[in-house]
């Protein structure tokens, strides 16, 4: 069956590319999709820049220099074209494929680089000191923190008009396939959009991946190609035996510009990873970052400035907290609960109180009375209509104010800013081998769970993603979801 399905795919592949195999309407409209998209990519990036250095122009104006000079303005314009150039190198315009953490890593050194070549060039000129520093600093601030979420703004704009993306097929339905349907369906910011799935012996049972269709075997994927006008193919069968993904790739490679390989990698660490070529032999180099030393020492650095200045710039908003809580409901304002942290080691984690000081006799008779909501707590170890939770706590759980006073256990060393979700000690045999994952970093007050659902999400899901968070993790991870972290409250999704 695979020499049939090769030679077919050999077929497909030598098949002369006609006008009717090649829809040039169909081709010419995808050009141009990417090309209205790469431009309001690039017009954004300048809008903001202008704007930036015009604010900045304000603020030096505010501290006596009310004009810009010539060098000033030589300067922004071409660290403009510097900065806009770097991002194109280093493949943001669109950039189909990077994720959240890899484009805020691209978009930093891009910031990075032109500050670096700005300041080169003024001392190679002789010219800094005629350049504003106020000017460079506030501009430089200003792209590092507003480019990213400028960008993300741009592409759900050009997603909702139906732009974004480009399609690609799957060449695998099992379950790496399906896996990786699912994800790019959910991911709509990498780009990718599954149109077909293709499978020389297992095809859906239903015709159909969350919605993407079966397009019959692999080697029918390159008539289609042609049709749609796809350059873009993921082989997904990371358990066939190695020359059967080699040749088709090999076969494809004319047909598809850009051929991504799925590895049978699952389970690996995926925070560094770096392919090298041995003569030929193609290997992937694994850099865990929680063995990294000095990166840890940044991570504790950062939890230990954004406790200090978070808690102080809160403080008013604690005490006005603390206050509702002893107005609502007799008892303590603060909570504490065991939970396991780092190492295994045992923690008092602290919380604003939310439940009446009965809560658990509550809990008990409710129990008694209604059977399915004890099966629900044993499933998620949450109610959604906890009768516990005073009217004040409801609002605070709603919100996550509650978790603040876990700024403290941040503080102490025992949890961090962003890290695996706290779990109680009853839960860790439901962890099972994922708990010795849990073990190896700090529990965090936001993390990957709460940004992806949170309580919407199932118990199965939430061990998957600390899963993935300590095997994948990385500061620029951590400021992903920090920044992820206000929006999401705000919208309060999965919250109760």
């Amino acid at each position: 069956m695979v020499k049939a399905t090769l030679h077919a795919f050999t077929e497909q592949a030598a098949a002369p590319a006609s006008q009717g195999d090649l829809p040039s309407k169909r081709r010419e409209s995808a050009r141009w999709r990417q090309r209205l998209i790469t431009l309001s990519l690039v017009s954004s990036d300048v809008f903001l820049a202008l704007l930036i250095w015009y604010a900045a122009s304000m603020l030096q104006g505010a501290f006596g220099r009310s004009e810009l000079s010539a060098i000033s303005i030589a300067s922004a314009t071409a660290n403009l074209g510097v900065w806009v150039g770097l991002r194109a190198l280093l493949g943001l315009y669109p950039g189909y494929g990077l994720n959240y953490v890899e484009e805020l890593r691209r978009q930093t050194y891009a910031v990075a680089a032109t500050l670096v070549i700005t300041s080169i060039f003024a001392l190679a000129l002789q010219v800094g000191d005629l350049l504003s520093r106020l000017l460079l600093v506030f501009g430089f601030l200003g792209l590092l923190i507003l480019a990213p979420p400028l960008r993300y703004l741009v592409k759900r704009g050009t997603a909702q008009l139906g732009l974004w993306g480009k399609p690609v097929m799957i060449l695998g339905a099992g379950e790496t396939g399906e896996r990786l349907v699912r994800t790019l369906k959910r991911e709509w910011s990498l780009g990718f959009r599954p149109i077909a799935v293709f499978d020389n012996r297992l095809a859906p049972a239903d015709g159909a991946i969350e919605g993407v269709p079966y397009g019959g075997t692999v080697a029918d994927a390159l008539g289609l190609a042609r049709e749609q006008a796809v350059d873009t193919a993921i082989f997904a069968i990371p358990h066939a035996r190695r020359s059967r993904p080699a040749k088709f790739v090999e076969l494809s490679s004319p047909s598809f510009r850009n051929v991504i390989v799925i590895p049978n990698l699952a389970g690996v660490a995926t925070s560094a990873v770096v392919a090298r070529d041995f003569a030929g032999t193609l290997g992937i180099e694994m850099r865990p970052n929680l063995l990294n030393t000095k990166i840890r020492r940044i991570k504790r650095a950062l939890d230990l400035c954004g406790a200090v200045v978070g808690g102080f710039l809160i403080s008013p908003l604690l005490l006005l907290i603390i206050a509702l809580i002893k107005l609502d409901s007799p008892g303590p304002a603060f909570y504490r609960q065991l939970r396991p942290g780092f190492a295994g080691q045992y923690f008092w984690m602290w919380k604003f109180r939310t439940m009446h000081v009965d809560g658990e006799r509550l809990l008990t008779e409710l129990f008694q009375c209604d059977p399915d909501l004890q099966a629900e707590w044993q499933e998620n170890r949450k109610l959604s209509n906890d009768p516990r939770v005073t009217r004040i706590g409801r609002f605070l759980r709603v919100t996550s104010l509650d978790e603040l006073p876990q700024l403290w256990n941040v503080l102490r060393g025992e949890m961090s800013l962003v890290g695996p979700r706290p779990i109680l000690v009853e839960e860790i045999s439901q962890y099972g081998e994922v708990y010795q994952l849990y073990k190896r970093m700090r529990p965090g007050i936001t993390g990957l769970w709460q940004v992806s659902g949170r309580n919407d999400t199932c118990y199965e899901e939430r061990v998957e993603m600390v899963a993935y968070y300590v095997r994948s993790w990385s500061i620029w991870l951590d400021l992903v979801i920090l920044a992820r972290t206000p929006g999401i409250l705000v919208l309060r999704r999965g919250a109760y």
